[in-house]
């Protein structure tokens, strides 16, 4: 199958979730500086949600361009994904107006691992349609950053229940991690490997 459906219906996805998130803002009740700061938390949920939005968007990006065909179980893994990306404005709200609650801040860090895992299912499915050898998978080496995020995200997670901020800080630290996109794809990418 051709993969410029799986890319635009990504795409499409993507570019709503991160619209959802923009149409949740609420004005500040006063003019002022004051007003802005009372809506500060809100800001920095939103950057920190949108950064995310944009980290799989990036990576999917590169990661379709590699591909040479898409699969069924690709499709339904590219879904997968989608599925724990769309959960993330729900999330992101819910974290803002609880306050940053214990709860909602965990379950964030949950939303973002489960992402992380359909993410990596979808990768291995295209590295399974291309064979060890592959683009992809040469563009990936060693994957380091794949592979400690999870373990990043798990103990952020346990964080919350110290302090949200603490859980915050382990999910925004990931996020610093990915900001970079993957070199080895670009490197790739760049001599002609798409």
């Amino acid at each position: 199958m051709e993969k410029n459906r799986l890319e635009a219906l990504s795409d499409g996805v993507l570019a709503i979730i991160i619209t959802i998130m923009v149409l949740e803002f609420k004005t500040p009740a006063t003019g002022d500086w004051t007003g802005l700061a009372s809506i500060l938390p809100t800001l920095l949920s939103y950057l920190l949600s949108f950064i995310y939005i944009g980290i799989y968007w990036n990576n999917h990006h590169h990661m379709i361009k590699l591909a040479d065909e898409v699969t069924g179980g690709i499709l339904w893994a590219n879904l997968h994904l989608l599925f724990w990306l769309s959960l993330v404005p729900f999330m992101t709200r819910w974290m803002d107006e609880s306050g940053f609650a214990v709860v909602p801040v965990f379950i964030y860090g949950v939303n973002l691992l489960l992402a992380a895992v359909a993410y990596a299912i979808l990768q291995a499915g295209f590295i399974r349609q291309q064979g060890p050898g592959g683009r992809l998978a040469g563009a990936l080496g060693r994957n380091v950053k794949a592979r400690i995020s999870p373990v990043i995200y798990i103990a952020g997670c346990a964080l919350a229940f110290v302090s949200p901020t603490f859980g915050l800080a382990a999910y925004a630290a990931v996020a610093a991690i990915w900001l970079v996109p993957d070199r080895g794809m670009e490197r790739v990418l760049r001599s002609g490997g798409a």
